[in-house]
């Protein structure tokens, strides 16, 4: 069971403009962008976990990114990262690992070591799942998507005890529902594809996510935008 959400101000993006926060003083701090599924991902983990009082969130404007989150923070000049004792850490997934077990809150892994191995291989997949959805949307998305689509369908059909991939809400959920959030805004506008129609576990997980204040709070804000952006990318002549 997620922790009692605490409804935030987000504090505005930083930009090529903006001060530095005062770096390695001993806060937590989540580097995201409120654009960035990846981000989105540790956010998430920050959120239901009730962490929201003890990892800062520090967003930074992706198109106009200041030069000292590069120099001073994270060399990759990435997000998301997390800065901790003293040391800065990224990638979307172990940073979601790494919270969940450095940090209080519920425990988003299950003890059951067969739900255990099942979360390792939805995870590790997680890496296949999205970017053969991307390539998707430049050849056959009905096709290609689907099929990508189907195996979650299935993936969801393992566990019977609730509705998320491993019964209760987990790591893996929260590998997944960035992804699944953008591409169910996009599909139906660029290829009139429903993902959850034939899909009706899916439907249900999508459902039950957005119960969940943790994730509400860290959805995408102007799904219109969203689409454009997506139709530039991939839909262009």
């Amino acid at each position: 069971m997620a922790a009692p959400s605490v409804q935030e101000v987000l504090p505005p993006s930083l930009d090529s403009t903006s001060q530095p926060p005062s770096l390695f003083d001993g806060t937590t701090r989540l580097y995201i962008s409120y654009q960035c599924p990846y981000a989105q991902r540790v956010w998430i983990t920050r959120n239901v976990k009730g962490l929201q009082d003890k990892i800062n969130l520090v967003p930074i404007d992706l198109q106009n990114r200041p030069d000292w989150y590069k120099e001073k923070v994270y060399p990759p000049n990435k997000v998301p990262s997390l800065e901790h004792n003293n040391k800065v850490i990224g990638e979307s997934l172990d940073l979601v690992k790494y919270i969940d077990s450095n940090f209080e809150g519920p425990s988003l892994l299950p003890v059951d070591p067969e739900k255990q191995k099942f979360a390792e291989e939805l995870i590790a997949y997680s890496d296949t799942f999205v970017p053969e959805i991307y390539r998707s949307f430049m050849r056959d998305a009905q096709t290609l998507a689907g099929a990508q689509f189907d195996y979650l369908e299935k993936a969801l059909g393992k566990f019977d005890d609730g509705p998320f991939f491993l019964g209760q809400f987990s790591q893996v959920d929260i590998a997944y529902v960035p992804f699944i959030e953008r591409f169910q805004i996009f599909m139906p506008a660029g290829f009139n594809y429903d993902i959850t129609s034939g899909r009706p576990k899916l439907a249900k997980w999508i459902e039950e996510m957005d119960k969940l204040d943790g994730y509400k709070q860290t959805k995408v804000l102007e799904p219109e935008k969203l689409v454009e952006y997506y139709k530039n990318l991939f839909l262009k002549a």
